[in-house]
């Protein structure tokens, strides 16, 4: 049987995770959240763009949980042995929270939408259904989603097979979809050197540039 629509999510009813949870294989095994990005930590700036959008944060990491914590906000780690993916990151901070929908992003992408909340919101209600994700106009961005807590029960399920893509997850619940085709450059992750060293060669200390606007929400 169809589960109903939830209803639609507000700021209050939201909590954001930031997945930190990964190994940081190709940045030589750095703790990809606690790195340096034109004088803070790259976890700080998803912070400064994710908690004005929601009623609370998590942070969900697998190691230095102490550092972690120092920002503030509630740290979870995986149920899932093994560093099992950003699902296992998303279905542990669906266990901790007690709003009934959560926000995620991951740790390594400072640059992230100030509207991604709103826009998904919207999307959810165009589309219906209890999960959306963002669209960078090339490519779906999975890890990038709101999803409602009831989905945790099949997620756990999906992981327990040993399922590990969470566009597949995605797929498997008909997400809805927000167009972000107007910032793409907004969900461009630093996973190596190499785009750490290129993203910090163009930013002032402590400021990141801010996200255009689409142009059906500017003023005529």
């Amino acid at each position: 049987m169809t589960q109903p629509t939830p209803i639609a999510p507000t700021p209050a009813s939201v909590t954001g995770v930031i997945l930190a949870g990964g190994r940081g294989e190709r940045m030589g095994g750095r703790d990809k959240g606690l790195v340096d990005l034109a004088g803070q930590p790259m976890v700080r700036w998803v912070m400064d763009r994710l908690s004005p959008q929601v009623d609370r944060l998590i942070i969900s990491a697998n190691r230095h949980a102490d550092a972690y914590a120092s920002f503030g906000a509630p740290v979870v780690a995986d149920t899932q042995p093994g560093f099992a993916g950003p699902l296992a990151g998303i279905a542990a901070a669906l266990s901790a929270t007690t709003t009934p929908w959560i926000l995620t992003t991951p740790c390594d992408c400072p640059q992230l939408p100030d509207d991604l909340l709103q826009r998904l919101s919207r999307a959810l209600q165009a589309q219906g259904g209890r999960l959306a994700i963002a669209h960078d106009g090339e490519r779906p961005q999975p890890v990038f989603a709101l999803l409602h807590q009831s989905l945790l029960p099949d997620l756990e399920a999906f992981i327990s097979a040993g399922e590990r893509k969470a566009w597949i997850w995605c797929q498997r619940h008909h997400a809805a979809v927000a167009d972000f085709s107007h910032c793409a450059r907004a969900f461009t992750n630093i996973n190596t050197p190499q785009e750490h060293r290129l993203l910090a060669a163009t930013l002032p200390t402590g400021q990141l540039p801010g996200m255009p606007t689409p142009p059906e929400d500017r003023a005529s």
